[in-house]
């Protein structure tokens, strides 16, 4: 490797060596890149330097401001070819290839399920301890899954983002909008 400055021969040394003198004051890491340390303090202070022009969200590192602006730009670089299903990320390409393959790389080591997602494992895992972390802000109910919160909250709200294209009616949940549908069509699927 041909490095043409003295401070990026030792960085690059300090790959192989691991060592990391650059330590935080306010945590026990340590780092090998000046670079580093900096955008390690940045969780600290809560610094986000990086904003996006075209809404409020805000980043440590210009590398996430690039990838979010994706999202406005619709841009999707990461493609499917055998369901040309597109995305802007890797990653997102990587879970959807999931589906695909059936791969459930994410077991629990409480039963025997296994997960294509982490964060469906870590949904599941409450099922073992009975943590709720979501919380109702307006009773004294308790999630396990934020989805739930998000179906519960509209009983306070009365919210009915569900609307039937047949006719005015509208419903809180979709399931509610599927079963009500079926009084139009004539179904009768539990007969």
């Amino acid at each position: 490797m041909a490095l043409s400055q003295r401070t990026t021969l030792i960085s690059h040394l300090r790959t192989h060596s691991g060592e990391k003198p650059y330590q935080c004051c306010q945590c026990d890491q340590a780092f090998s890149l000046t670079i580093s340390i900096i955008y390690h303090m940045r969780t600290h202070t809560g610094e986000k330097p990086y904003q996006c022009r075209q809404c409020e969200k805000a980043f440590l590192q210009n590398s996430d401001l690039i990838k979010h602006m994706r999202v406005h730009t619709r841009e999707k670089t990461c493609q499917y070819n055998l369901c040309d299903k597109a995305f802007s990320m890797n990653c997102y390409l990587i879970k959807h290839l999931r589906t695909h393959t059936g791969e459930k790389t994410y077991q629990c080591r409480q039963c025997d399920k296994a997960f294509s997602l982490k964060t469906y494992l870590i949904s599941h895992h409450r099922t073992h301890t009975r943590q709720k972390p979501y919380q109702c802000y307006q009773c004294d109910h308790a999630f396990s899954q934020n989805n739930s919160l998000i179906k519960h909250t509209r009983t306070h709200t009365e919210e009915k983002p569900f609307q039937c294209s047949l006719c005015v009616k509208s419903f809180s949940k979709n399931s509610d909008l599927i079963t009500h549908l079926r009084t139009h069509t004539g179904e009768k699927p539990y007969q």
